[in-house]
């Protein structure tokens, strides 16, 4: 081969808009690359908005009804036959505050958890950044979760005419941030638990037992004042407590805000986060080979 050749095969190697390499190094994340594939994200967000509804005939009232429904069984079981006590909050009205925020949170954690299972076919034939996948589901999930705030607003606009007194206050600033670490929340263990489950399928059984416990282990049927003290250290642990607690308190005034113990959740979610994150990228590499 003569030098001329080289040359062009050189300056031909140079004009290459992106060039993709192994990752080389748990560390090695390349979170760039999500803001390059941002039109990607949208398009993501959009299929599964859509795809969730074709062929259905309530389409979007489904996110209505389905929390409604809940909110009645709930009423019915744990208010009229157990006589859980609600803080003197109507307890359709404090039952849904807790079911907003789960419903939430357990949809991110079920989209994420199966990133790697239900993408294979995409995953193994075009190349972008994994991450766009659980990405995606934590948006459309979000739209979801605007459409059940309105039915809580409009059940809390309900008892306000009928002489229930709402006190919202200040603390209502923190629901956005409560929303943003309930989402984060969900995407780390959700993509920690995709990681696993291409090696380990028993996390998909794991996961269906898991949920169930762990809905029973947050204030969502009960207010954390009903819990015995010796009780309150182990439902404490769990991040989601003080999340839902906050949340009820930013808009119903009642509820216990413990500034500590969100900054324990924050921080939980964050190193989560990251492990997740680092363990998806370095499973990334090699999961064709196992799923």
């Amino acid at each position: 081969m003569d030098k001329s050749t080289i040359t062009t095969n050189k300056d031909t190697a140079d004009s290459w808009d992106m060039i993709i390499e192994p990752k080389t190094s748990w560390f090695d994340l390349r979170l760039h690359e999500l803001w390059q594939y941002k039109d990607l994200l949208l398009i993501m967000v959009r299929r599964d908005f859509i795809a969730a509804y074709k062929q259905t005939i309530l389409g979007p009232l489904w996110h209505f009804l389905q929390p409604l429904f809940t909110t009645i069984v709930f009423v019915i079981v744990f208010g009229r036959i157990a006589r859980i006590p609600t803080d003197n909050i109507p307890p359709p009205l404090f039952y849904l505050c807790g079911l907003t925020v789960w419903n939430y949170f357990s949809s991110c954690l079920n989209g994420t958890s199966n990133t790697f299972i239900a993408n294979s076919g995409i995953f193994g034939k075009v190349y972008f950044p994994r991450l766009i996948i659980p990405l995606s589901v934590i948006l459309s999930n979000a739209v979801k979760l605007g459409i059940q705030l309105l039915l809580l607003l409009g059940i809390m606009v309900y008892y306000a005419t009928t002489g229930f007194q709402i006190n919202i206050g200040l603390n209502i600033f923190w629901i956005p941030i409560l929303i943003v670490n309930v989402a984060v929340l969900g995407l780390a263990l959700g993509i920690l638990i995709s990681a696993l489950t291409t090696k380990y399928r028993d996390m998909a059984v794991l996961i269906g037992f898991g949920m169930q416990l762990l809905m029973y282990a947050t204030p969502i049927i009960y207010p954390m004042s009903f819990i015995p003290e010796k009780y309150k250290t182990i439902i404490g642990l769990n991040p989601l407590t003080w999340i839902i607690e906050a949340f009820r308190n930013g808009l119903l005034g009642q509820g216990m805000v413990n500034l500590p113990m969100l900054g324990y959740s924050a921080l939980l979610t964050m190193a989560l986060l990251i492990i997740s994150i680092m363990v998806f990228s370095k499973v990334e590499k090699t999961f064709m080979d196992t799923v």
